[in-house]
This record gives C-alpha cells, sequence and structure tokens, in this order.
C-alpha cells in the first residue's frame, strides 16, 4: 500500500485510502463497535443513523491519516509548509520561553506528520512518545519514515520515558496522547463525565520538572489542509499533595481534550475501549445530527 501511495499523486492517494476504509468499515466490526461505543459516550445524544455516518468519516479521516504517514518518505518540509494553517502559535512561544522545554499534550486524532516535520525543522526538534506497534518491523517501519523528516518516535516505556526527559531538558518538543491508557496504570479522571484511567505521566512530569503542558490538535480540512489548534499552556503548580495534585493536572488537560474532541469526533480515532464498561448505542427521541461545517468541523442539530 505504501509503494502505491506514495507513487500516486496525493488526490488519488486519498481516493485509494477511501476506498480502504470502506472495506474497513464493513469488515473491521470490532474496531467499529467499539469506536461507536466512543462516540456515543463523547456525544449522548446522537442518534444510531447519525453514529454510523459519524463513524464512516471516521474511518475515512483515520486511513487519509495513515495514507499521509506512507507520503513521508517522499515528503520534503518546504513542500508541506503550505498545507499547515496554525491557530494559537502565541502559546506554543510562551510555553518554550520557560526554557523547560515543551510537552505537546494531544489526543489520537486528526493526522500528526506534517505539523510534526514542519515544527522540527523550524522550532525545535520533536519526539512523538507513543506506543509500540506490532509487529516488530511496522513499528521499526513507523520509526524509520517519521525520522527521515526528524520526528524521533520514543517507545511508551521506561527507557523512552528517560529519553522523554533528556529531550525535555534539551529543550525540546515532546508530543503524546492521553486520551489511551496504553499501560493499565493510569488515574481515574473523568472523561466526559465517566471515570477512566488516564496517564498521570504527563502530570508528573509538568509536577517534577516545571514543564509547561501544552494541550493541542492537528485536523484535517475539507480540503485535505490541516489546522493546528493550540489553547493556553498548563503551568503545574505543586501543592505538597501529589495525588491531588496529578489529579488536578490530569484533569485539567483532559478538559481541554474534550473541547477538541468535541469540535471534530470524525476525527478521534479510537477503536479501542477507553471506559470500563459502555452504553448500547440507541437512537434517543430527541437525536443530535452531526452536520458538516465548511470549516471542517462538526454541529449538532437536535
Amino acid at each position: 500500500m505504501q509503494w502505491l501511495v506514495e507513487r500516486l499523486p496525493r488526490g488519488l492517494g486519498y481516493a485509494f485510502a477511501v476506498l480502504v476504509a470502506r472495506f474497513a468499515y464493513v469488515f473491521a466490526r470490532s474496531a467499529r463497535t467499539e469506536l461507536e461505543r466512543n462516540l456515543a459516550i463523547a456525544l449522548p445524544h446522537l442518534g444510531e443513523a447519525d453514529l454510523h455516518r459519524l463513524a464512516w468519516h471516521n474511518f475515512r479521516n483515520h486511513s487519509k491519516a495513515y495514507a499521509d504517514l506512507m507520503r513521508l518518505p517522499v515528503a520534503r518540509v518546504e513542500d508541506l509548509r503550505s498545507l499547515l494553517h496554525v491557530q494559537g502559535i502565541e502559546h506554543l512561544e510562551a510555553a518554550r520561553a520557560k526554557g523547560r522545554g515543551v510537552l505537546v499534550v494531544s489526543a489520537h486524532m486528526g493526522s500528526w506528520e506534517v505539523a510534526a516535520a514542519i515544527w522540527s525543522a523550524t522550532v525545535a526538534p520533536v519526539s512523538l512518545f507513543a506506543e509500540e506497534l506490532e509487529p516488530q518491523e511496522l513499528y521499526e517501519w513507523y520509526r524509520r519514515t517519521r525520522a527521515r523528516l526528524g520526528i524521533s518516535v520514543l517507545p511508551l516505556k521506561r527507557s523512552g520515558l528517560r529519553q522523554v526527559l533528556q529531550a525535555l531538558d534539551n529543550e525540546e518538543m515532546v508530543v503524546t496522547a492521553i486520551d489511551r491508557d496504553v499501560l493499565g496504570t493510569g488515574i481515574l479522571v473523568d472523561f466526559f463525565g465517566r471515570p477512566t484511567r488516564i496517564p498521570e505521566g504527563p502530570a508528573a512530569i509538568a509536577l517534577r520538572k516545571g514543564t509547561p503542558l501544552l494541550p493541542v490538535a492537528v485536523y484535517r480540512l475539507p480540503d485535505d489542509t490541516f489546522q493546528a489548534v493550540g489553547s493556553p499552556p498548563i503551568f503545574a503548580e505543586p501543592t505538597g499533595d501529589r495525588a491531588a495534585d496529578l489529579r488536578r493536572v490530569t484533569g485539567e488537560l483532559v478538559g481541554r481534550l474534550e473541547e477538541f474532541i468535541r469540535a471534530h469526533p470524525d476525527q478521534w480515532h479510537v477503536p479501542h475501549r477507553i471506559w470500563p464498561e459502555g452504553p448500547a448505542v440507541e437512537a434517543g427521541p430527541r437525536a443530535a445530527s452531526p452536520l458538516p461545517r465548511s470549516d471542517g468541523r462538526f454541529t449538532l442539530r437536535r
């Protein structure tokens, strides 16, 4: 698939990705069920038919994100610049002004390849702190492909954490997602009104090192360019009660992520169980319909 996508014009590569998404949506039933379960919790007033439609848009965008990744071997940073629009660059500058690196916190949504490549080339080195994929060959391909554009991939384990701390000491940027507790060691925090485990790592690092936390999301726009949106950085101040501080800072991060996800649920790519239990997917009497807007957001119409 990569051999084909990186040789096709960008538009045709996306068309192929959408075709693959159609098959995935039909045959990847378990992934579709988990995605719809998560979307139903995030958008509780969504009707069944609209939930299915939203899930299809999500599969479509997720497949396009993989196409972006597959095109990295033939991509050049100078060609990518025109594809990225940035909102809130002043928040990144405020975070970097602390001189303690920046821990960019996001969710599994959108496509980070373009933003990370441009930031790595123009602002500061960028590392992605993410789970290792299986099989190992796939993870190595993922790592080498991003490294070509100056993006380091750090494994989500103890050795990777040491590299994260070193990168922050070098005033670099590290990007991580906290909407899924991959290691199963997170703390209980309300996420869309339901308790689930969220990784405490970013909050712990911020409280220990004074590293600013910068909530950011990168969205795909209708013309297949990208919008990076940053919100004001979180400067964690310890109070002496570590457990309470971790819950407070992590809860604030989660609140910012909820805003990103509600704005673009079609780009929150989470075909995995997020909450211990999820609701049955049913249409309510006052179902809300997500309507795509010209800016790529989804609005809810009752």
